[in-house]
């Protein structure tokens, strides 16, 4: 079966070229038609840290696949979260009766490409790598991490099974009946390194100084009660180990783990978010209102209080329009609002 890859960037782009690599047929689809006419012209190039590799590929915009009406089998899609609707619906009449949908995304966007093509044509994934999109045809793939497949009803499916067999050639694509406990705990840690972004600083900085894990634990902590109330059990990867912040925060076995963090996230190329590259570098706006918008609308329906998480929201959303600059400021500013809460 041919993968679509809606959103050939940093995500969809570093597994596509892998898949292409181990002789899959794989689609690149994308909005940036750059890119799209860079990878048709010259293929898509991958840079690691002590090499690269170029695939040959076919790319095409939104419009030009549609013209030409193909139909769609297995879709990825690794579009930025507030993207999510925009991006599979046009797919949703080309689908046929064994296609579905893979989110290759940040957040809980599962639930929105349910909304569009049904929950039986939707299949989860959490995927924790560092990569970013330098320019049209290329790709720096900075740090490798984790790949989980799961059916969002929890079940072990053939398909599930074949997916992750496919995706061997990236990596170690393991099988999880609980994908939801997987992005509930990237959403925790993926806040914490929201806060990161809000300063020039690498997020390795944050975990090796133990002055800002009260921090790092007051934000991770917010996400992870609204994942307790939504009946999650927040699972670990990539040495992130949500059991040791909440609801017990182990402190000796906590600070080690981010020492360990900082370690991994060192041996990376990629020193900053994706976050933090939209800000200071692409000038575009970022998709964190969107992810952690829809923790905090749960989190209001729990009456679970997160000013901080509505804080950083907001400083991210005052950078994005000029309001605000990249300063460790805001993480004092933080500082302060724990100091002026019930956060240890």
């Amino acid at each position: 079966m041919t993968i679509t890859i809606i959103g050939a960037g940093a995500i969809g782009g570093v597994i596509g070229a892998y898949l292409i690599e181990n002789g899959e047929e794989v689609i690149f689809i994308d909005r940036d038609e750059e890119h799209v006419k860079a990878i048709n012209a010259d293929g898509l190039l991958i840079q690691l840290k002590d090499e690269s590799f170029k695939v040959k590929a076919k790319a095409y915009t939104v419009q030009d696949f549609l013209k030409i009406n193909n139909k769609v089998e297995i879709v990825f899609l690794a579009v930025k979260a507030q993207h999510t609707k925009e991006a599979i619906e046009p797919f949703e009449p080309l689908m046929v009766k064994n296609s579905f949908v893979v989110s290759f995304q940040n957040g809980l966007c599962e639930l929105e490409i349910a909304e569009v093509v049904g929950e039986e044509r939707t299949v989860g994934c959490f995927i924790n790598l560092f990569a970013d999109y330098l320019e049209p045809g290329k790709i720096e793939y900075g740090g490798v991490g984790s790949l989980f497949i799961g059916e969002i009803n929890g079940q072990i499916s053939d398909r599930v099974t074949d997916l992750s067999n496919r995706l061997q050639c990236w990596g170690e694509a393991k099988i999880t009946e609980n994908i939801f406990g997987y992005l509930w705990s990237k959403l925790a840690y993926g806040a914490m390194l929201t806060m990161t972004a809000t300063t020039n600083n690498e997020i390795a900085d944050f975990f090796e100084d133990v002055t800002l894990h009260p921090i790092l634990n007051a934000v991770g902590t917010e996400v992870l009660k609204v994942a307790e109330a939504e009946g999650i059990i927040a699972e670990s990867f990539d040495n992130w180990m949500p059991q040791l912040l909440y609801p017990l925060k182990q402190g000796e076995k906590l600070e080690n783990s981010y020492f360990k963090i900082a370690k991994r996230l060192r041996g990376y190329t990629k020193t900053r978010t994706g976050i933090w590259r939209d800000l200071a570098i692409r000038k575009r706006k970022t998709e964190v209102p969107k992810q952690l918008g829809y923790v905090l609308q749960l989190g209001e329906k729990h009456k679970i209080q997160m000013p901080l998480i509505t804080k950083i929201v907001h400083m991210i959303e005052k950078i994005e329009s000029g309001k605000h600059k990249l300063s460790m400021d805001n993480i004092k500013d933080l500082r302060i609002l724990i100091e002026k809460t019930s956060f240890t």
